[in-house]
């Protein structure tokens, strides 16, 4: 897919579902689960043990509908080698050009990470696509609008603490999408092997994105 493509389906989604865990068979049936709850937009990030692995191994069996991305990326040699991994966007927890533009230079949709308004306004400067308000639950929702005050073209994407309790105020605030990380493939969960519940939440935070919008489910 071209990168437009890639960012519209990121936000037609409206949510990341952001993968940590230590088993990659366990990894791999909670992003089924999350897959199963209408959440296809996937980011592994490389605090996974194997994460290039497992982003090659999902590039190469889901379907064409699946947006598969790498978190945590700290470095342009780790963009490069999760896009050659089959990583369709690249996800930082800061602003590093570098990183910005190893994922432009391979046409790829890039999120850096911020917080303050200078933060925010390098990273866009830079080429981020979507910038990642990080940690979101530091500030809360009314952060995002304090923000989009002065920088209305900037799209954001709370992570951080972000729950079904709060998605909601963050989509009122401005927010195109939220990353969602222990709210949605959580670890308890996953170690209990209880995939349905994961499978219930994406359900819910779908419901939440659907409703603010006015889309049937």
């Amino acid at each position: 897919m071209e990168k437009k493509q890639l960012l519209d389906r990121i936000i037609e989604c409206g949510i990341v579902a952001i993968v940590r865990g230590q088993s990659d068979d366990l990894i791999l049936k909670a992003i089924e689960a999350a897959l199963a709850g209408g959440i296809n937009v996937i980011e592994v990030t490389f605090t996974v043990p194997n994460a290039l692995q497992i982003i090659e191994k999902l590039a190469g069996q889901l379907s064409s509908d699946f947006v598969l991305g790498a978190g945590t990326v700290l470095s342009p040699e780790k963009a490069a080698s999760a896009i050659d991994a089959g990583a369709q966007f690249i996800v930082s927890p800061n602003t590093d050009v570098s990183v910005i533009e190893a994922a432009k230079s391979r046409g790829v949709p890039v999120c850096p990470g911020a917080l303050t308004p200078t933060e925010v306004v390098t990273a866009w400067q830079a080429g981020g696509d979507v910038i990642k308000i990080f940690p979101a639950n530091v500030m809360g929702p009314k952060y995002l609008k304090d923000l989009h005050g002065p920088l209305p073209d900037v799209p954001f994407m709370p992570t951080g603490g972000v729950n079904l309790s709060t998605a909601r105020e963050y989509l009122e605030n401005g927010a195109v999408a939220l990353g969602v990380g222990g709210d949605l493939i959580n670890k308890k969960l996953m170690d209990e092997g209880n995939f349905a519940d994961i499978t219930n939440r994406a359900r819910q935070f779908k419901q939440i994105i659907n409703d603010f919008r006015g889309v049937s489910s």
